[in-house]
């Protein structure tokens, strides 16, 4: 009895797995790149207004640039595609650093062409 369990969770594994490779996936939540950029101004926008325009931050840190200089960094990050075939895979970062009074200094960010 224990060998024909053992036999039907491995064909159930089995049947899931091959499942998840063929399906959809995505990682992050989106995020809108052109909410940011037409209206972030270096040394004006605040911590509160990105998060405002895009949500809370994915991911949290600290920069340190080669000066020496500290920046917390925010990191939002999307990607999507289909486990089968990872070339199809879609994929946007974007990176903001804030100084000491909580306002952008610089920022990149990449995303598919179009």
């Amino acid at each position: 009895m224990e060998s024909i369990l053992r036999l039907a969770c491995a064909w159930m594994m089995a049947i899931v797995l091959c499942g998840c490779s063929t399906g959809w996936f995505h990682v992050g939540s989106d995020f809108d790149l052109n909410a940011f950029t037409s209206r972030v101004e270096r040394g004006v926008t605040t911590r509160d207004q990105v998060r405002t325009w895009l949500g809370a931050p994915p991911s949290t840190g600290v920069n340190v640039d080669t000066n020496g200089q500290r920046f917390e960094e925010w990191t939002y990050y999307f990607v999507e595609g289909r486990m089968a075939s990872l070339s199809d895979t879609t994929l946007k970062t974007l990176q903001i650093k804030f100084d000491s009074k909580g306002l952008v200094q610089g920022w990149e960010l990449s995303q598919p062409p179009k």
